[in-house]
C-alpha cells in the first residue's frame, strides 16, 4: 500500500470511528431533554440544556491545554481515552442520577477537547494542500452519517409514543453505549505517522506528533504547544475565522439540541411528535452527508475556492430560519412536559419541519467542511493548536447558546444566529481571499485547495 493510500485509509478509519461515537452521542443529545422531561424519578433534577452548557463550557476551557495533552500522549491514545469518556456519559442515562449526570458532563467536556484536537492533528498530518479539501469532506460525510443511523432507530422505536417509559430509555441508551465503545476500539486501526509518512516528511511529522524518547521532550512539547496556541489566538486570520466558528457553535446547539426539542413539544403534531425527533435527526444527517460528500468530491475541481460553499451555507440556513420562524411556536424550546398548543404564523407542518432539518444539516456541512479545510491549509505545521482554538471558540459559543436556550423564545434564538452568521460569512470571505492571494504568490493552482 502506497503512503498516500495509507493516509486515505487513516482518514476513512478516523471518519468511521467518529461515526460510531457520534451516532451514540448526537442521538443522545437530540433526545436528552425529551427523555429527561419524561422521567418519573422525582429525585432527578437535571436539565439536558444545562448539561450541554456544562459540557461545552468545560470543552472550551479544556482546549487551552488539549494540544499539550495530545503532544504528550499522542493523537491515537488521546482519541481512545476520550472515546471511553463519551461512552460513560451515555451510560449515565441508563439509570440517571443528578450528580452522575453533571459529573459526567464535566468529564466529557474535557474528553471532547482532547478528542477534537487529536482529530484535527490526525486529519492534517494525513493530508497535504492538494488533499485537505477532499479529506475534510470525506471525514465530515462519514462523521455526519452518525445522525442518520441513531435517529432512524429513534424514529421507529418511538413511533406513536407520547411518553418515554423507563424500559424505552434503558434499551436506547444501552444500545448507544455499546455503539460508542465500538467506535472507540476502531481508533486502534489508525496507522501511526511513521508508518504513513513519505521520505522527507519525517521532520514535520516529528514536529507535530513528536517521538516518545523522554519525559523531558514530552514536557517541552507540551509547553511549546501551549505557547503556540496562545500565539496563534492573536493572529489576524484566527481572529477573523473565530467569528465564523462562533456561528457554527450557535447553530450546532440549535440543530443538535434545541430544534429536536421544539419538534417534540408541538402538540399539533399529534402522536408522531416524539418519533418526529428521530426523523428530524435523520434528515439533518442526510443534509450533512450530502454536503460533506459533495464538497469533498468537488474540492479539487472548484475554480473559486471555498467562498461559494460558505455562501451556499448561509443562504440555506437563512431559508431554514425563516421557515422555522413561520412554522414553530415561539415557546417550543422552553415548553413543559405537556408541550405547547400555540401556533406561529401557520399551522405547524411536519413536512416543513423535516425539510428545515435537511436545510440545517446541509448548511452546517458547508461551514464545517470549509473551516476544516482552510485551517488544515493555513496551519499545516501547527495543526493541533489551530484546531484547539477552533474548538475553543465553537464550544464556548455552544455553551452560551445551550444556556440561553433555557430561557429565550424561538424568535430571539433565530435572530442571534442570523446576525452572527452574516458577519461570520464576511470574515470567512476575507480570510479566503487572503489565502488565495498567498497561494497565487507562491505560483500554486488555486483550484487545488
Amino acid at each position: 500500500m502506497s503512503p498516500e493510500s495509507k493516509k486515505l485509509f487513516n482518514i476513512i478509519i478516523l471518519g468511521v470511528s467518529f461515526m460510531f461515537i457520534f451516532t451514540a452521542f448526537q442521538t443522545c443529545g437530540n433526545i436528552a431533554q425529551t427523555v429527561i422531561t419524561n422521567l418519573n424519578n422525582t429525585d432527578f433534577h437535571g436539565s439536558g440544556y444545562t448539561s450541554m452548557s456544562v459540557i461545552y463550557g468545560v470543552f472550551s476551557a479544556s482546549n487551552l491545554v488539549s494540544p499539550s495533552v495530545v503532544a504528550i500522549v499522542g493523537p491515537q491514545l488521546s482519541m481512545v481515552v476520550s472515546g471511553i469518556f463519551y461512552s460513560l456519559y451515555i451510560a449515565v442515562f441508563i439509570q440517571p442520577a443528578t450528580w452522575t449526570f453533571y459529573t459526567a458532563s464535566v468529564f466529557i467536556g474535557i474528553a471532547a477537547a482532547v478528542l477534537w484536537t487529536a482529530q484535527g492533528n490526525c486529519l492534517t498530518v494525513n493530508s497535504d494542500e492538494n488533499t485537505i479539501g477532499r479529506n475534510s469532506g470525506v471525514f465530515w460525510a462519514l462523521l455526519q452519517s452518525s445522525l442518520f443511523f441513531g435517529n432512524l432507530y429513534i424514529y421507529f422505536a418511538w413511533q406513536g409514543k407520547t411518553h418515554i417509559s423507563e424500559s424505552d430509555r434503558r434499551t436506547v441508551f444501552i444500545a448507544l453505549t455499546v455503539i460508542s465503545l465500538v467506535g472507540t476500539v476502531l481508533f486502534f486501526l489508525i496507522r501511526k505517522q511513521e508508518d504513513t509518512e513519505a521520505p522527507g516528511e519525517e521532520d514535520s511529522a516529528n514536529e507535530i506528533l513528536g517521538d516518545s524518547s523522554s519525559a523531558e521532550n514530552k514536557m517541552a512539547r507540551a509547553v511549546a504547544a501551549f505557547k503556540k496556541s496562545i500565539k496563534l489566538s492573536f493572529t489576524k486570520e484566527i481572529m477573523l475565522l473565530s467569528v465564523t466558528t462562533a456561528y457554527t457553535g450557535l447553530e450546532l446547539t440549535f440543530f443538535s439540541g434545541v430544534y429536536g426539542t421544539c419538534i417534540g413539544a408541538v402538540n399539533r403534531f399529534g402522536s408522531e411528535e416524539k418519533s418526529l425527533i428521530g426523523l428530524s435527526g435523520i434528515f439533518i444527517g442526510v443534509g450533512e452527508i450530502l454536503g460533506g460528500g459533495l464538497f469533498g468530491l468537488l474540492s479539487k475541481n472548484s475554480r473559486f475556492g471555498r467562498n461559494p460553499v460558505v455562501m451556499l451555507g448561509i443562504v440555506v440556513h437563512f431559508i431554514a430560519f425563516y421557515l422555522i420562524f413561520f412554522n414553530m411556536p415561539n415557546d417550543a424550546p422552553i415548553a413543559s412536559m405537556e408541550g405547547t398548543d400555540d401556533v406561529a404564523y401557520m399551522i405547524p407542518s411536519k413536512e416543513v419541519a423535516i425539510f428545515c432539518s435537511f436545510l440545517l444539516g446541509l448548511g452546517d456541512s458547508c461551514f464545517n467542511t470549509q473551516l476544516l479545510s482552510i485551517l488544515g491549509f493555513l496551519y499545516s505545521e501547527d495543526s493541533a493548536p489551530a484546531f484547539a482554538i477552533f474548538k475553543f471558540v465553537q464550544s464556548i459559543c455552544a455553551a452560551v447558546a445551550y444556556f440561553y436556550s433555557n430561557y429565550f423564545l424561538l424568535q430571539w434564538q433565530l435572530l442571534i444566529m442570523v446576525v452572527v452568521g452574516f458577519f461570520g460569512t464576511i470574515t470567512f470571505f476575507t480570510v479566503e481571499w487572503e489565502a488565495a492571494a498567498a497561494l497565487a504568490a507562491r505560483g500554486s493552482d488555486y483550484s487545488s485547495i
